[in-house]
């Protein structure tokens, strides 16, 4: 029976405040990817940190993964101090998200990071990152506004998995971010620039992508319709094998009787 695939979404670490509630601490993310997920076909299925050990289990029962955006992860990971810029502040984030992303990777699982989680999916691979592109570039297009996104140019490199889904010589894309990929990780390779030279995407294999933006925050549904399609196949792909399976078993087991049926042994 086919069904919608259960994506996971990770989610922030964070103190909020609502109603009579003040200062709590909650797991949470913008509703513009469980409604991204929803409009694409899939189930989201939020992720809030938890042990990391425990990342396996948890991606066993879905079926595609979504790194979401947030703060910077700590450069302690890729080998290098915090810039004056940098924000560390979710270290149970950062382990939580890096055991995700590893798991997944090992597991073959499609995944697509959005903006942090890009940065994050390179760090994994062993890649390196620019702290503060302002610092790089002569016009920062990338950061927007305080509380608002802005908007840039990305061209998508032919022949890659980007480059199929998003096949224009230029797209544009919500943004807001102030870090980017320095050193691209081991097993990845760019498919997408901004015309200033930024690295707005990475993929690996299998359905592995990365993207600097947010799509969430737009209306193009291309990348995580693909996501869903991806996931889908695998689902559908370990449905058959598990039907074959069942089918074999009461065949095996026939014949395991018939082997121990003494008229047969004589």
């Amino acid at each position: 029976m086919n069904r919608r695939p259960l994506i996971g979404v990770s989610t922030y670490l964070v103190d909020a405040s609502w109603s009579d509630w003040r200062g709590r601490r909650v797991a949470l993310v913008p509703e513009r990817y469980t409604a991204y997920v929803r409009d694409s076909g899939g189930i989201a299925v939020l992720l809030p940190p938890d042990a990391p050990e425990r990342a396996p289990e948890v991606l066993a029962r879905l079926d595609a993964l979504v790194i979401a955006g947030g703060p910077d992860i700590d450069p302690a990971y890729y080998g290098e101090p915090a810039h004056p810029a940098t924000e560390v502040d979710s270290p149970e984030r950062d382990a939580w998200e890096v055991a995700l992303l590893r798991a997944a990777l090992a597991a073959g699982m499609p995944l697509l990071g959005v903006c942090r989680g890009m940065q994050v999916l390179n760090v994994v691979c062993g890649g390196t990152l620019v702290q503060h592109l302002p610092d790089v570039v002569p016009v920062d297009v990338h950061g927007g506004s305080p509380g608002r996104y802005g908007t840039h140019l990305v061209r998508p490199v032919p022949g890659t998995l980007l480059g199929g889904l998003l096949p224009e010589c230029e797209v544009e894309v919500p943004t807001f971010h102030h870090q980017a990929v320095d050193r691209v990780g081991t097993g990845l390779r760019v498919s997408a620039h901004a015309p200033d030279g930024t690295v707005e995407a990475v993929e690996g294999p299998g359905f592995t992508l990365g993207v600097q933006w947010h799509p969430e925050q737009g209306d193009d549904l291309r990348l995580m319709r693909a996501l869903v399609r991806a996931a889908t196949a695998a689902t559908l792909d370990a449905s058959a094998l598990d039907a074959a399976l069942d089918a074999a078993v009461p065949d095996a087991a026939a014949a395991g009787a018939a082997a121990l049926d003494p008229v047969a042994l004589g």
